[in-house]
């Protein structure tokens, strides 16, 4: 894969529609939040001023993949370590099935999180994962994500603390 044809774009409204076009048929909804859902919470942060953007990630100019992270609001649920600590959440995350497994996910992950970190600061990272999702564990481990012993519902937390 050629890294120099990746664009990741920040969703607005000139270009919020092709969310939509993301096919995502292979993710079930308990792994991954609905299209609907990413656009509500990407207008929630916008309307609230979080910290955080919503992304389309393109190869070749070809819809990829979607990619939201925002400040975090703490949940009842978030692990202790993460009690006062400001933190950003890993919402969703989902690259097109023939994009996976050649390095795409894992070019974007770290380029969000690097742009993250110089225009807001670092943080501590949280995001749940599926008990189910062994590939999305597997995945977030080798990203330096560390697995917590809290959950939300399914979802197991882990946390990259920098």
């Amino acid at each position: 894969m050629d890294f120099n044809h990746i664009t990741i774009e920040y969703i607005s409204d000139i270009n919020s529609e092709q969310l939509q076009n993301i096919e995502r048929s292979d993710v079930s909804e308990s792994f991954v939040d609905s299209l609907d859902s990413i656009n509500a919470y990407t207008n929630y942060g916008l309307e609230h001023h979080l910290k955080g953007h919503t992304y389309l990630i393109k190869y070749q100019n070809v819809l990829a993949g979607v990619l939201l992270i925002g400040e975090g609001i703490s949940w009842e649920t978030d692990p202790l370590e993460l009690k006062d600590v400001p933190f950003y959440r890993l919402m969703d995350f989902i690259i097109i099935q023939k994009y996976r497994n050649v390095g795409l996910g894992s070019f974007v992950i770290e380029k969000v999180i690097s742009n993250m970190y110089e225009e807001f600061g670092v943080r501590p990272i949280v995001l749940g994962v599926h008990k189910d999702n062994i590939g999305a564990e597997k995945f977030y481990y080798k990203h330096g994500f560390v697995k917590t012993n809290y959950m939300d519902d399914d979802d197991y937390y882990f946390i990259r603390w920098t």
